[in-house]
């Protein structure tokens, strides 16, 4: 079983798992992607087209709540439910006579809008930060945070626990905060080494931490249940950034309280 002492520089998993080198850069020639072009007349057109006109992206880990008009998540889910029926019936199932998949669409709409995949389609929740009057600087770890995720290359369940860790700033926000922003940034199909970098990301804008550490060990479910089906194996990696990064000391103190935090579960 693996453990935080087991962190290492992980090797390359483009080979067996295409995964991207980097996050890819927005640019005019791939917002949008290449394949056949949505009707203007449907729900996820138009969105689309409003993404598209304000040259943002809108892949599969990005928050696309702010380009969503009052009452369309509520169109989208139901122009989903017919996406699914079609699905359905693609796979052989006879949706019309089989009371067990009668209403699935409907389940599966409301779930991918709502529940696993809802950190795209819903705003960020309201995280208030305050002042850092008595100046902390002091590194705290707030885990395990328990992850719910899902693979964008098959839509099948990522499951783990992160931490993170912070040396303060200016500004400080409370504990249970972490976990409801990473529960939002979470909840969207991932791959798990772009999945820090977005948390590192919105943990930094929130408080502008003068150093931050994230862990993030999971297992993947296009591993476990598919393909090589090795049901024991897990993914961990992790991101440092300012103190934790330029001091050594810092850092091997932020992995020798999360490893203590390990020790728990």
């Amino acid at each position: 079983m693996m453990t935080l002492d087991d962190l290492k520089p992980m090797p390359s998993l483009e080979a067996d798992f295409d995964v991207a080198p980097a996050l890819q850069q927005v640019s005019p020639d791939n917002v949008g992607g290449t394949g056949s072009p949505v009707p203007a007349s449907t729900t996820s057109g138009r969105i689309r087209q409003r993404l598209q006109a304000a040259r943002a992206s809108f892949f599969a880990n990005d928050n696309i709540a702010a380009y969503l008009e009052e009452g369309e998540l509520e169109a989208l889910q139901n122009e989903v439910v017919q996406q699914v029926r079609g699905l359905l019936k693609a796979l052989v199932i006879d949706i019309d006579h089989d009371h067990n998949t009668a209403e699935t669409a409907e389940r599966v709409a409301k779930m991918y809008l709502h529940e696993v995949f809802k950190g795209r389609y819903h705003p960020q929740p309201k995280v208030a930060s305050f002042p850092n009057v008595r100046e902390l600087d002091e590194i705290y770890t707030v885990g395990p945070i328990t992850v719910r995720s899902a693979c964008s290359h098959h839509l099948v369940p990522i499951l783990g626990h992160c931490w993170i860790g912070i040396q303060p700033g200016e500004r400080v926000i409370g504990l249970s905060k972490f976990s409801r922003v990473a529960d939002w940034v979470f909840s969207r199909p991932h791959i798990q080494e772009e999945a820090v970098i977005i948390l590192a990301d919105e943990i930094e804008a929130l408080c502008k931490p003068r150093g931050l550490g994230i862990v993030l060990k999971a297992q993947h479910y296009c591993m476990k249940w598919r393909g090589v089906k090795e049901p024991q194996a897990s993914m961990v990696n992790s991101v440092v950034r300012g103190s934790f990064r330029s001091n050594v000391s810092m850092k091997k103190e932020f992995f020798d309280l999360i490893r203590q935090q390990e020790s728990l579960l």
